[in-house]
C-alpha cells in the first residue's frame, strides 16, 4: 500500500511540474513582447495576438515564417526582428498562439 502510495504522489509530482513547465513559454513570450516589441509595434500584446486563430499562428509557425509574420504586423519592428534568437520568436509565438483571436484568453499586456 505504501509504494502505491508513493507511487502515485510521484506521478502527481510529475504533472505538477510539467504543468508549470508548458506554460513558461506563454510567460516568457510575454516578456519578450513587452520588452523587445511593443515600443516599435505601437500596441499591446492582446491586439498582436488577436491578429490571427490559433491555426493561422500555427501554420506561420509551421512553414517557419513567424519573424516574417511579426515584420508583416509590425513594420517599424523589423531591426528588433532580425537580432530576435529564434528561441524567443518561438517564446513569442507560444503567447501569439495562447491569446489568439479564436482563443478566448486576453493577456494582461
Amino acid at each position: 500500500m505504501a509504494k502505491v502510495l508513493k507511487a502515485a504522489a510521484a506521478v502527481l509530482t510529475g504533472v505538477a511540474l510539467l504543468s508549470t513547465v508548458a506554460t513558461a513559454d506563454v510567460k516568457k513570450g510575454k516578456r519578450v513582447y513587452m520588452k523587445k516589441l511593443k515600443a516599435p509595434c505601437g500596441f499591446n500584446g492582446a491586439k498582436f495576438a488577436i491578429k490571427h486563430t490559433q491555426d493561422e499562428w500555427e501554420k506561420i509557425k509551421g512553414a517557419g515564417k513567424m519573424k516574417e509574420e511579426i515584420v508583416k504586423i509590425c513594420p517599424h519592428a523589423k531591426k528588433v526582428v532580425s537580432k530576435l534568437r529564434d528561441k524567443y520568436v518561438n517564446d513569442v509565438y507560444d503567447f501569439a498562439y495562447e491569446y489568439a483571436s479564436d482563443s478566448g484568453n486576453v493577456p494582461s499586456c
